[in-house]
């Protein structure tokens, strides 16, 4: 209801503010459209804040969202994009200014469409579709290659003949599909389907010109990305131009920026080829001469020295040797034996000198009783006794004809 106010009873700006503040929280949300301007994301802040502009009027609002809400079209909603809004408007009286609280936003036309998009490769992402090792190489040089592209389009024609251009005897099998439109999707798919099944081809290649995202939205179809992932056969991707990225560049094994590429990653260059196997060869000639001249070299230097260049030489200091030792072992050997003997000699005559027979030798003779008993003393023997006398030169019997005196 309109307030009573007059030039003498004014009322405050703040109780305006606080007036203004109250009749817009009555509002609902809204679903507002316009132009992104201004886009403010501080890291770690959990609130985004946006500048949403109306082109036809030249008037703008200021956004705030929590940045979950965000984050959910972030890929593909930048400056300049447009979107629709759901909001509630928001007075803050301290400053008087109005502001919009989104809990949604949706891209519009075309930012709806790289959204679903979006959406999808970060399912497909998840599934593992994408991930690095499921790619496969691709063979050096492959027998026969497998393409899908449009009929009479620039696309085969550029792969064609770069690749003949590069390899003359490289194969293709072709086949001509419907790179855009509702019967894009099958026919690829039945294509791709078709080469892989194909034991001969060895890499499929799949590729169309340049062209509006609508255009090559059946190249980013999930029914198509699935196919190409399924495939035992290595698939490259030449769709559009560089800044071209559909779905079906993350899939295959192999990425080309255009169709000419493709062909040149595909098939390797025959002249390329000829001069490395040229330069391999040098080097191979190169590295054995190198080694021959390192082991001449060397065989050169083991034959300079002396034990090789005059090899009795060592051989004749060595008999020398031998023969000096030899007559020195000889030598010892004789004094050790002349020693040995007069040793020999010397004992034998102390033996002899002691020897009991030397004594009997003398005149002495050695008495022995019957029972061999050696008779020492008088008292050991008996009147009658017969005992044997024992010389130098033999032995006889005597007898006791007296006893032996006290």
């Amino acid at each position: 209801m309109a307030m009573q106010t007059s030039a003498e009873s004014p009322i405050p700006v703040g109780e305006v503010s606080r007036l203004i503040g109250g009749w817009i929280d009555r509002l609902g949300a809204v679903w507002v459209e316009g132009q992104i301007t201004q886009l403010s994301r501080r890291p770690g802040a959990g609130v985004v804040f946006l500048t949403l502009r109306d082109p036809s009027h030249d008037i703008s609002v200021s956004v705030t969202c929590y940045r979950r809400v965000f984050d959910a079209v972030s890929g593909v909603v930048s400056e300049g994009a447009r979107v629709v809004v759901l909001a509630k408007p928001e007075w803050y009286a301290p400053r008087g200014q109005l502001s919009l609280r989104a809990t949604e936003i949706r891209p519009v036309g075309m930012g709806e469409l790289l959204v679903r998009l979006e959406q999808l490769k970060k399912a497909l992402t998840a599934e593992g579709l994408f991930a690095a090792d499921r790619k496969r190489p691709l063979p050096f040089l492959p027998q026969l290659i497998g393409l899908v592209c449009g009929r009479a389009s620039a696309a085969e024609r550029d792969v064609l003949e770069n690749a003949r251009h590069r390899w003359p005897a490289v194969r293709f099998e072709v086949r001509n599909v419907p790179v855009q439109g509702v019967h894009a999707v099958p026919q690829v798919v039945q294509a791709v389907k078709e080469l892989d099944a194909q034991d001969e081809v060895d890499v499929i290649v799949v590729t169309r010109g340049g062209g509006s995202v609508e255009d090559l939205l059946p190249f980013s179809d999930e029914q198509l990305i699935r196919a190409v992932s399924a495939c035992r056969t290595p698939v490259v991707s030449a769709i559009g131009h560089e800044p071209d990225s559909p779905l079906l560049d993350l899939v295959a094994d192999l990425r080309a920026s255009t169709p000419t590429d493709a062909a040149k990653k595909v098939v390797p260059d025959v002249s390329e080829e000829y001069d490395r196997v040229l330069m391999l060869q040098d080097r191979a000639r190169r590295a054995l001469t190198g080694k021959l001249e390192r082991e001449e070299h060397g065989l050169e230097v083991a034959m300079s020295r002396p034990s090789m260049a005059h090899p009795h030489r060592m051989l004749d200091a060595r008999e020398e040797q031998v023969e000096a030792l030899a007559g020195r072992a000889r030598r010892t050997l004789g004094h050790l034996l002349d020693r040995a003997d007069s040793e020999l000699t010397h004992t034998h005559a102390r033996v002899v000198a002691l020897s009991p027979a030397a004594t009997l030798r003398r005149g002495y003779a050695v008495l022995q009783r019957a029972d061999g008993h050696v008779v020492r003393a008088p008292d050991e023997v008996e009147a009658a006794d017969v005992l044997r006398a024992r010389v130098s030169e033999g032995e006889f019997a005597v007898r006791v004809d007296e006893p032996p005196a006290d």
